[in-house]
């Protein structure tokens, strides 16, 4: 099987090289959909500079077992009705936080259709912990 998929390869050579650019383009384009991903510097430096807002979207319960300070606590399935609250902090970078990074994206995508600038935490609080940088409980 092995055989024929490195043979199908050489011999359609142009048709492989074209499937790689397209899959590589539509990972690129997926990426960029969801906001861009910050670091924990990044999130640090645009906070401090009074130039962002952290929005942490996880359940009440473990926002409070922990969070970043000055985060604000909005549940992922209540950022769309909430939105409106948000309006306030238009002018600044939304920093949408998440357990491990893999909502944030989503909700990104939401507020970037809204007109907000929204970025999100690379691994989220998750990577935070890994970093040991303080959270607040």
């Amino acid at each position: 099987m092995v055989a024929h998929l490195i043979q199908f390869a050489t011999d359609h050579f142009i048709l492989v090289a074209i499937f790689f650019v397209l899959l590589i383009l539509l990972l690129v384009n997926e990426i960029r959909r969801g906001g861009q991903s910050l670091s924990n510097g990044q999130l640090t430096a645009l906070v401090n500079a009074e130039k962002g807002v952290v929005i942490d979207i996880r359940p009440s319960k473990e926002y409070s077992a922990g969070h970043i300070v000055g985060a604000l606590n909005i549940p992922q399935d209540k950022v769309i009705g909430r939105i409106a609250e948000l309006e306030k902090h238009k002018e600044k970078t939304l920093i949408i936080v998440d357990a491990m990074g893999q909502q944030s994206g989503t909700i990104c995508r939401e507020l970037l259709k809204a007109g907000f600038t929204a970025a999100k935490l690379s691994g989220g609080v998750s990577s935070w912990k890994a970093d040991n940088l303080p959270l607040v409980k």
